[in-house]
């Protein structure tokens, strides 16, 4: 099977994560998924490929060389994004891009436009998978499973290519910011990996925000309104109050590059009882603590001002940076430079702004920088891959097995 017959598989499988469900894997399509790539794993000739009751997938590409080298790790994740739906994937293949807009659906008059993502004039002439405009396409991260999977197969069928143990893993849940949690660093036994979950062809990352959330919640007092003078608490009124009070170029519509933000991403409530809810980034920690201190702040002023108990805050620390952890083995990221170089791909490190798998592995003991796995505009309908990404992203993959030493 090659990279593209395997990708175009590979996104027929519906796993898109649900983080209402409270399990794990979040859903059923998820566990689909992983038991027909245990058996792909097999059947190309990998050892050891099972996967776990939280669908977490683990195989081995046996070392064959008598040289004692590191064992390597690639992952990526089964799951797809709630933000649209995954079910029913349809994909097309635009052969030798023209650079003109692509029809997604003449029906619902979607169109894939140069003006709104001038990125795909630098693929023309290549091959691009497109979505029919009614579901994202799957390309984060299935592209980077079928790259992983491909590059394996190769390996397994040149066994004159020397190179240490490999290990393989494909997560559950990464959408919904739990695909490590029950990730066995240990039993995976790599002295590092890589996440092949980038987007455009050359990312390398290992970087990327510090995050948490903030709940605030307002205590309101309500009185009939023709007579609530000095009465009536409203607590939507004071909730307004203190969104106005945060830095109002301090949000994603206003940063880029290493700016960090707060992200007002829910509010509810009536007169009685408001809440609104923050996620809070920055790449440096302290300027991070620093945004977490000013939430409690103007918590406190809200208090002062309308009295003790009207606002509470419960704030969660969710991921951290990972470069403290990369720092002290700069030669992985050293490697897969060389390794891109190599495949006639120019790198392009930057830092994540969101978070990835790798951050929160890398805080369990491996570190685990970010390769680019071809595709863009993940998420949504406008979703795309070029076909000769995914197959450097693959040589990627084989100059590292190669290069390691």
């Amino acid at each position: 099977m090659t990279l593209t017959e395997r990708f175009l598989k590979y996104v027929t499988f519906a796993t898109t994560s649900d983080d209402t469900t409270g399990l794990t894997p979040s859903t059923p399509g998820q566990m689909i998924f992983a038991n027909y790539l245990v058996e792909e794993l097999k059947s190309i000739g990998l050892k050891d490929a099972e996967v776990d009751k939280n669908g977490y997938v683990m195989a081995t590409l046996p070392a064959n060389s008598d040289e004692k080298i590191p064992t390597l790790g690639f992952i990526a994740h089964l799951d797809t994004a709630p933000d649209m739906t995954g079910k029913h994937v349809q994909p097309r293949i635009v052969e030798k891009y023209n650079g003109n807009d692509i029809l997604l659906n003449a029906e619902d008059a979607i169109v894939l436009s140069t003006e709104q993502f001038p990125e795909l004039k630098l693929y023309v002439g290549q091959d691009l998978i497109v979505t029919n405009g009614r579901t994202l396409l799957g390309a984060d991260d299935k592209a980077g499973i079928a790259e992983i999977m491909t590059a394996m197969d190769y390996l397994v069928k040149h066994p004159e290519i020397k190179h240490g143990k490999v290990r393989v893993a494909f997560t559950p849940d990464e959408e919904i910011g739990q695909g490590p949690h029950h990730f066995d660093v240990e039993k995976f036994g790599a002295d590092w990996a890589y996440t092949m979950d980038g987007g455009e062809i050359g990312e390398l990352e290992y970087e990327n925000f510090n995050a948490a959330s903030a709940k605030i919640t307002f205590k309101g007092r309500n009185v009939h309104p023709g007579y609530a003078k000095h009465k009536m608490l409203n607590s939507m009124r004071v909730a307004h109050q203190f969104a106005t009070m945060l830095p109002r170029h301090e949000t994603p519509e206003h940063t880029e590059n290493y700016e960090g933000f707060y992200h007002l991403v829910g509010m509810q409530g009536d007169v009685e009882s408001s809440t609104l809810t923050y996620i809070i980034r920055d790449h440096d920690r302290a300027r991070f603590e620093s945004r977490k201190a000013e939430i409690q702040h103007l918590v406190n002023k809200i208090n002062a001002e309308f009295g003790a108990g009207t606002a509470s805050v419960e704030l969660k620390d969710q991921y951290y940076n990972m470069r403290e952890k990369i720092e002290p083995v700069m030669h992985i990221i050293d490697l897969a430079f060389a390794a891109m170089e190599a495949a006639g791909v120019k790198p392009q490190v930057k830092p994540i702004r969101g978070g990835t798998d790798g951050a929160q592995l890398s805080f369990k003991g491996l570190p685990c920088p970010n390769i680019f796995a071809g595709g863009h505009n993940f998420h949504g309908r406008y979703e795309f891959v070029p076909i000769q990404s995914m197959e450097k992203a693959t040589e990627v993959i084989l100059n590292i097995v190669k290069m390691v030493k």
